[in-house]
C-alpha cells in the first residue's frame, strides 16, 4: 500500500505522522519504505539524526537523473538507504529538489515516481511519502503514485478553510491522473480533549461526513523529544499514550 501524506498548510505535524506510522509498520514486521519530498528534509533528518552523511543518494538524485540522457537509468531502489530499525527504510530529501522543480515540471516528468512505486511495490509492503507543504510538482507527483491519502488536521479555523480546497484538488487528481486515489482519512494531530473548539471543530467535520479518523492524536511534549532523539514514538517510548494511539491509528488503516 503507497500512502501519500499531504497539506498545502505547514506545521500540521505530516513528517511526524508518516515517520511514526512508517515505524509501526516496520515494527509489526512489515517491509516499509518512507520517501521523503520536501526539501526541509524533516523526515529524513527524524529517521537518520542531525549527523547523517552529506552525500547519501537521494531522491533528488533520483529525479535528476531523469533530465539527462544515459544509457541505463539507476533503479529507484538505488536511492534508498536503510535506517537503524530493521524493516524501515528511506529515500531520503534534499535541498536540490527546490533547483530541479521547474526543470522537471516544464519536462513533463510528473509520472516518474508513480513509474517507480509500480517496481518498488514488489520490495514493500508499505510505502508512505512525505509532501512539501503545498500543490507543486513533487506533492502531485506523489498523489499520482500513490493508492491512499492522508491528511493532518490542526483543529484551527484556518486549517479548516484549507482542507476543502485540498479535499477538491484531490478530486482533481484523481479524476484527471489516478483513479485509485482515494482519501484514507482526515487524522486529527495536536488535539486538545479539555478544549471546546477542537472539539467542536472535529466534530462539525464528522457532520458534514468527511472521513475523520480515530483516534485523534494528543499534544504532547513526548513527540518533540521523539523529534529530538531522531527516534519515532513505537522505538522511543512504546508505552506512551500518543505512541498507542498511533498505533491504533495505524491498525485502523488496514
Amino acid at each position: 500500500m503507497q500512502h501519500v501524506v499531504f497539506n498545502q498548510k505547514g506545521g500540521v505535524g505530516k513528517s511526524t505522522i508518516t515517520c511514526n506510522l512508517a515505524a509501526i509498520s516496520a515494527w509489526q514486521g512489515q517491509r516499509t519504505l518512507v520517501i521523503d519530498l520536501d526539501s526541509q528534509g524533516n523526515s529524513t533528518r527524524y529517521l537518520l539524526g542531525a549527523e547523517m552523511p552529506e552525500d547519501l543518494p537521494n531522491v533528488a538524485e533520483f529525479f535528476e537523473q531523469s533530465l539527462k540522457f544515459t544509457i541505463r537509468d539507476k533503479g529507484a531502489s538505488e536511492y534508498i538507504v536503510n535506517t537503524q530499525w530493521e524493516g524501515l527504510d528511506l529515500m531520503p530529501s534534499s535541498p536540490l529538489l527546490d533547483e530541479l522543480h521547474s526543470k522537471l515540471e516544464s519536462r513533463h516528468k510528473i509520472y516518474k515516481l508513480r513509474d517507480a512505486l509500480e517496481l518498488l511495490a514488489e520490495d514493500y509492503d508499505q510505502i508512505y511519502i512525505d509532501t512539501p507543504p503545498a500543490l507543486n510538482f513533487y506533492t502531485r507527483c506523489a498523489l499520482i503514485a500513490a493508492q491512499g491519502c492522508l491528511i493532518p488536521f490542526d483543529c484551527d479555523d484556518f486549517s479548516r478553510r484549507a482542507l476543502y480546497t485540498l479535499l477538491e484538488n484531490v478530486a482533481e487528481i484523481k479524476a484527471d491522473h489516478n483513479s485509485e486515489l482515494k482519501v484514507e482519512g482526515i487524522i486529527v494531530n495536536q488535539f486538545q480533549a479539555r478544549a471546546n473548539l477542537p472539539q467542536r471543530m472535529v466534530q462539525e467535520l464528522i457532520d458534514e461526513g468527511l472521513p475523520v479518523l480515530q483516534p485523534y492524536l494528543r499534544s504532547s511534549v513526548r513527540i518533540r523529544e521523539s523529534h529530538e532523539q531522531s527516534t519515532p514514538m513505537i522505538f522511543l517510548d512504546p508505552g506512551h499514550l500518543l505512541t498507542q494511539e498511533f498505533v491504533a491509528l495505524h491498525d485502523a488503516l488496514a
